[in-house]
């Protein structure tokens, strides 16, 4: 059962989405049982719930829809079950045949696809699949909705033997018909049909020369309806038979429903699999139809809906088309309680419920329209007071009744609470209302429940801002037009703007006026003083706004810069290589011009040849120094792996002296560290030493001591601080 309350449940809105999910199901019986969901009192009942749902929701994405699961309803066949001799009908086991085939079906799904669908498999699992129940009704009733006659030897016999009078039947009426027309006896309409029998229709002047059995008459009485007398005893027979064929139908019935009986209770839990899956769906195609998301459930305490949208208010303005603008609100230890202020009108209560509806519809099994990054909290209790509850009944006014609410909040809030509250405090006398009011806040802040209130008492926002954990928050409005934007802000009351809307709305100016005298000054600077403050807040987000655009365009062009610069970059390396290219051909050029040109003053081609190998040979070595060759034979690599090891070996070593060195310069470092604290320690400071607080950067001057404390001038200013967090920077100058 529930701890969230049936007032809680109206107040939020709830049966209004129960009735949208319910017109989703596929069956009467899904419809009835989606309109009973209520919120689950644990969280370990609640969890497999939304992860089936989840689960379903995928399946609208991916390749593997699940199969269709419509199904019939069998309340009616269970229960003629359960009475001793009853018997079903063949519709009645055709139904029994659909959902066991629909159940064995989703079964071999599930168990297929176990992997994309863990929870559903996990779900369907403990589902008992009858075989026999299938086999036995397929082997009795066709797929018509009639008992075959392969059922017994004896149905066949009879069905058989009604064919063959039919059939003689059929060609007695025909050689009577056929008699009788070509004596002229007939009508032109020449037979007719009369309690599902054929008859001749036989003009009145000749009834009496027509044998058979007169079964009726035209409105004229001009025609009579004869049964042929040759057909009247094999019509006879058929009746016989026909009889026969229902005892015996009837007890191949009262035989498979005994066959059927024992399992009833199977047939009881494929109904009821049937119906919660058809809820899933129901829940499944809802979330699809308000883009809803399952956030996560945190075991810590915290509300945190990021882009939140009331389900009600988004599928009304998706219908006309206009947009829906979404909140997000958080909730945590360091801000237990929001308290919403200003204007009536500006989105406080729609704000209010939509967290609300969302925390509920969560704890009920149904996903939410909210990013997918948002997440929350199991709350035991959801308390609400929302909207004029003036009870009529109880001939109480809206205060006496909010005052008794209050009383039960009081009683039941916890920390596990979530509360809820619209105008808090209104329906008395503001000052006396607003001070009680003030008593009740607390009362719910020191018992750490989570909670929402909105207001117009400048006390209350007042005692917001003085509790640590309570945060003011006001919906945003145009202070040019006081249209509203639906935005909340959370750090700042809101302006009611009372004088700035009667203005708006046509109040006269001098009214106006009048009003502000008769009001405290105080309260009028205040809301004055909220009200620039906002307008205030607003400029800066739109200069925030303004510069975050500007911020984007410039990273832009700085990423499209960046790019330009590597292009610039690998151009100029290509340039690069390319110039050190031409230096090196041009070298070679010289080097062989100079080489053919001694070769033709000297003509001594012996020194030419030694000259160009020499300087072939040169030129080797530094390319074989840049491009070492890679080993190749087998002799090469395990040399090269030889030389590898040495030079680590010889590594290794060399970190071994450098360790023993390191060793002893760290040791001599510690050593000169304590000398100098102990010279620090035992230092005493004077007037005029250059000094510094310890883990400070800046220095100053002593200019003066009093027993244990200094006084430091850094020149702009001087400070003061105990002798023990200082430290020496530079002694002074004896004079």
């Amino acid at each position: 059962m529930s701890n969230i309350s049936e007032k809680t449940l109206i107040d939020l809105e709830f049966f209004t989405i129960l009735q949208s999910v319910s017109e989703l199901c596929i069956s009467d019986l899904g419809k009835n049982s989606a309109l009973e969901i209520r919120p689950f009192n644990k969280i370990q009942k609640l969890l497999p719930e939304l992860n089936q749902v989840n689960e379903y929701l995928s399946s609208f994405v991916n390749d593997n829809r699940i199969p269709n699961h419509y199904f019939d309803d069998i309340q009616k066949e269970i229960h003629l079950l359960n009475i001793e001799n009853s018997y079903l009908e063949p519709a009645s086991f055709l139904k029994i045949l659909n959902n066991s085939n629909t159940v064995y079906e989703l079964l071999k799904f599930l168990k297929k696809l176990k992997t994309i669908y863990p929870v559903l498999f996990s779900f369907s699992e403990d589902i008992e699949y009858q075989k026999s129940i299938t086999e036995n009704i397929n082997t009795i009733i066709s797929p018509f909705g009639e008992v075959n006659e392969n059922a017994s030897v004896l149905l066949k016999e009879i069905r058989r033997e009604i064919n063959s009078i039919r059939s003689k039947i059929g060609s007695s009426f025909t050689k009577a018909l056929n008699q009788y027309s070509g004596a002229g006896y007939l009508d032109n309409i020449r037979e007719s049909v009369v309690d599902n029998q054929r008859v001749l229709a036989v003009l009145a002047m000749h009834r009496r020369k027509v044998k058979g059995s007169l079964l009726g008459s035209s409105k004229t009485g001009s025609i009579v309806f004869i049964a042929p007398e040759a057909t009247l005893q094999h019509s006879r027979e058929l009746q016989n038979l026909a009889y026969e064929e229902h005892q015996e139908i009837v007890r191949i019935l009262k035989e498979l429903t005994n066959v059927i009986r024992p399992y009833v209770s199977n047939l009881i839990e494929y109904q009821n699999y049937l119906i919660k899956l058809d809820v899933i769906g129901a829940k499944a195609k809802y979330s699809k139809k308000i883009n809803a998301c399952l956030p996560k459930i945190t075991s810590e305490k915290k509300i945190y809906f990021r882009d939140a949208y009331h389900p009600i208010l988004l599928l009304n303005n998706n219908a006309k088309k206009l947009k829906t603008i979404p909140q997000t609100l958080e909730l945590n230890k360091k801000q237990q309680i929001i308290v919403i202020s200003g204007p009536n009108a500006g989105g406080k209560s729609i704000t209010l419920k939509t967290i609300g509806l969302l925390q509920t519809m969560l704890q009920a099994g149904l996903l939410i329209p909210a990013h997918e990054r948002s997440s929350t909290y199991f709350f035991d209790k959801i308390l609400t007071d929302i909207g004029d509850n003036q009870s009529i009944e109880n001939q109480l006014s809206t205060y006496s009744y909010r005052l008794k609410n209050m009383r039960s909040f009081l009683r039941r809030c916890n920390e596990n609470t979530l509360f809820l509250i619209d105008e808090f405090g209104t329906g008395s006398d503001p000052e006396l209302g607003g001070a009680l009011a003030e008593i009740f806040l607390e009362e719910f802040y020191n018992k750490k429940a989570f909670g929402i209130i909105t207001t117009h008492y400048a006390n209350l926002k007042v005692l917001a801002s003085e509790l640590e954990n309570v945060a003011n928050a006001n919906m945003q409005f145009n202070e040019k037009t006081l249209e509203p934007l639906f935005h909340l802000f959370i750090g700042q009351a809101g302006s009611s703007f009372t004088f700035e809307v009667a203005q708006k709305n046509g109040i006269p100016f001098s009214l106006i006026n009048k009003a502000k005298k008769r009001v405290e000054g105080e309260k009028v600077r205040l809301d004055k003083t909220i009200s620039n403050l906002q307008k205030e807040r607003n400029k800066l987000q739109r200069t925030s706004k303004d510069l975050q655009k500007e911020k984007n365009i410039a990273a832009e062009k700085s990423d499209s810069l960046t790019v330009k610069q590597d292009k610039i970059q690998e151009k100029l390396e290509s340039f690069q290589a390319l110039y050190d290219s031409n230096q090196k051909m041009l070298a070679y050029g010289r080097k062989i011009n100079e080489l053919v040109n001694k070769y033709l003053q000297t003509n001594n081609k012996k020194e030419l040849n030694l000259e160009f190998n020499n300087w072939i040979s040169l030129e080797k070595t530094k390319f074989l120094k840049k491009n070492p060759p890679k080993p190749k034979t087998k002799a090469q690599k395990k040399q090269v792996k030889v030389e590898k090891k040495k030079v680590e070996e010889k590594l290794v070593s060399i970190e071994k002296e450098v360790l023993v060195e390191v060793t002893k310069v760290r040791e001599n470092l510690k050593t000169e560290a304590k000398k100098i604290a102990k010279q620090k320690a035992d230092y005493t400071f004077k007037i005029n030493d250059k000094v510094r607080i310890i883990d400070s950067n800046a220095c100053g001057t002593i200019d003066k001591i009093e027993k244990n404390n200094a006084f430091i001038n850094y020149g702009f200013f001087t400070t003061k601080t105990s002798l023990n967090k200082l430290e020496l920077v530079e002694s002074a100058k004896l004079k």
